[in-house]
């Protein structure tokens, strides 16, 4: 009996469990190649958004207050700063982000970028409207864990979470 399922067994080359083993090789490779991608695209949406967020979020100390947009360009916003209590000085011309405001008459909470003539705004609204890009980032990556790593559940996962952070920043703004 044992010799014959020793002669139904064959034993496999060693050129063909170095070929096996190069191929795993090149798989664990590629797979860590496409981790690292989608973990760096994820750090530049946390990097690019964090400039803004910090401001938005982390408003103690910060000259805040509110400010009434008189007119709007391309990109920013331009109006008069009036501060809350005794956080800071009233500005005749301070300038925020267009996509955060309606138009001339707006008044907006905002927190002063210290060192500047920038502000940003405070809130709900300004706080999702600063990890846009982190939303952005995680739809990229989420195509990337999904295609790259066949890892389906967790890129749908992240492609909901982005989406979501995108959309709820345009329903409050």
């Amino acid at each position: 009996m044992s010799s014959t399922s020793g002669a139904l067994r064959s034993k496999r080359s060693r050129t063909r469990r170095m070929g096996e083993s190069a191929y795993g090789l090149l798989l664990l490779a590629k797979n860590t190649a496409v981790a690292l991608i989608a973990l760096l695209i994820v750090a530049a949406g946390v990097w690019a958004s964090w400039g803004t967020a910090q401001h938005a979020m982390l408003t103690k100390g910060r000259e805040r207050g509110t400010l009434t947009v008189r007119s709007c360009g391309d990109e920013w916003c331009t109006g008069s700063f009036t501060p809350i209590g005794h956080s800071g000085e009233p500005r005749a011309a301070l300038r925020v982000d267009a996509a955060v405001a309606d138009g001339g008459g707006d008044r907006l909470p905002v927190a002063v970028k210290p060192g500047t003539d920038q502000a940003v705004r405070t809130g709900t609204a300004g706080v999702l409207h600063a990890w846009v890009p982190l939303g952005g980032s995680l739809l990229l990556a989420a195509v990337v864990l999904a295609g790259g790593l066949r890892m389906r559940r967790t890129g749908w996962g992240m492609g909901i979470a982005g989406a979501a952070l995108l959309i709820a920043s345009f329903a409050t703004l």
